[in-house]
């Protein structure tokens, strides 16, 4: 009985260390375990990291035009910024104007290739009150950038008091011409003329706005009626109006002079040329005949005309339609006479719309015909008898 408890006893203890062995074992081998389990985690974030492809996105500061405005009102105040994109491929820009009261503009989405991108946006915005604000740029996508805010005011004059004796201004404007069509190169495309009439001889002042930018200032004394002048020169296609203020004595605008101008690469002016000019000479009849080409680089009616030695001898027509082109033409079979049968130059000249050319080529001349002599047939022999 005593045997049958001691031999339990040992086996409880036995267990008990076999358990406590095994838990140290565990203990001793849970640093390794986890240093491997920590090994594996980073190897996959490197992973990550060398897969991961999200574009960069940078935005610059918005900036306004006009950033401190103070004149008549309403106003508009254009804000521009600029989003630089990098990515591996292609990608979905989407972005959205904070405007300084706390509203949001609508989402707006562009697609851009891959490489190195900039995107040009802009807002406008009409005031018709005094206003210090601010605008800024936030991309939504591929990530979350938000710009610095841009800032700018403006100031509405109101105007003093008038009375019935200080000086009524008028004013009216209009654009000359109000449509271009044509090459926008540096150079005055369109002008502006405004006419300021006055009730009594006064000192003016005045501005011109060109959509919503104020781009000159001026004071003129005005007797009855006077003319002002404003002109730029356009760089792209566009329609727009300008607006003539009057700021002193009294304020007051013009109507809105609209116009619209369409950039349009000018045409070369057409050139016409004579070429490739081969004469020959037909030795049987003693003639030359010859051939050319009449070419232009655009649509011509071009006037041609064959010379023998100087003389003009044939004339003819070419007609060439938009894009211009060639045509072959000849000198019909042209008997020569006198002096030209020794030889001599044949001439084929155009003349077009600007100017006019030449090419010629030398023929030879005509072997002249010989009639061979007639050969005396020998005397009969004489028989003396």
């Amino acid at each position: 009985m005593k045997s049958t408890v001691l031999a339990r006893r040992v086996a409880a203890l036995g267990a008990t260390t076999a358990v406590l062995a095994a838990m140290v074992s565990g203990l001793m081998a849970t640093p390794a375990s986890a240093a491997s389990t920590a090994s594996a985690s980073k190897a996959t974030t490197a992973g990550a990291k060398v897969t991961s492809s999200k574009a960069k996105v940078s935005v610059s500061t918005p900036k306004a035009n006009p950033r401190s405005y103070e004149g008549a009102c309403p106003v508009q105040v254009d804000v521009t910024s600029r989003i630089k994109v990098s990515s591996s491929k292609g990608t979905k820009v989407s972005y959205r104007w904070l405007h300084g009261d706390g509203s949001k503009s609508g989402v707006k989405t562009v697609k851009v290739g891959k490489g190195t991108k900039y995107i040009n946006v802009k807002t406008s915005i009409d005031f018709d009150e005094d206003v210090q604000g601010w605008e800024a740029l936030q991309v939504l996508s591929p990530r979350k950038v938000t710009s610095r805010k841009g800032y700018f005011d403006v100031s509405c004059h109101k105007g003093p008091v008038r009375t019935d004796k200080d000086p009524q201004v008028w004013a009216r404007a209009w654009a000359s011409p109000d449509s271009y069509v044509g090459s926008c190169t540096p150079g005055d495309k369109i002008d502006f003329v405004g006419l300021i009439k006055v009730s009594d001889p006064t000192w003016v002042r005045y501005r011109w706005v060109l959509n919503g930018h104020v781009v000159d200032y001026g004071k003129v004394k005005v007797w009855d009626s006077r003319r002002v002048y404003f002109g730029f020169s356009p760089k792209y296609s566009h329609r727009g109006s300008a607006v003539l203020e009057i700021l002193g004595p009294d304020r007051t605008s013009s109507n809105r002079a609209y116009y619209k101008v369409w950039c349009k690469d000018e045409a070369p002016a057409v050139k016409v040329s004579a070429s490739n000019v081969s004469a020959v000479t037909n030795q049987t009849d003693c003639k030359v005949s010859a051939s050319g080409t009449v070419s232009s680089n655009g649509r011509a009616r071009v006037e041609y005309s064959w010379s023998v030695n100087g003389s003009t001898v044939y004339r003819g027509t070419a007609y060439f339609g938009y894009h211009g082109g060639s045509e072959r033409v000849s000198l019909p079979d042209h008997a020569l006479t006198g002096a030209a049968r020794d030889g001599g130059v044949v001439t084929l000249s155009v003349s077009g719309p600007n100017n006019s050319d030449s090419s010629a080529d030398r023929y030879v001349g005509c072997k002249a015909a010989t009639t061979p002599a007639p050969t005396e047939s020998p005397a009969p022999p004489q028989i003396w008898r």
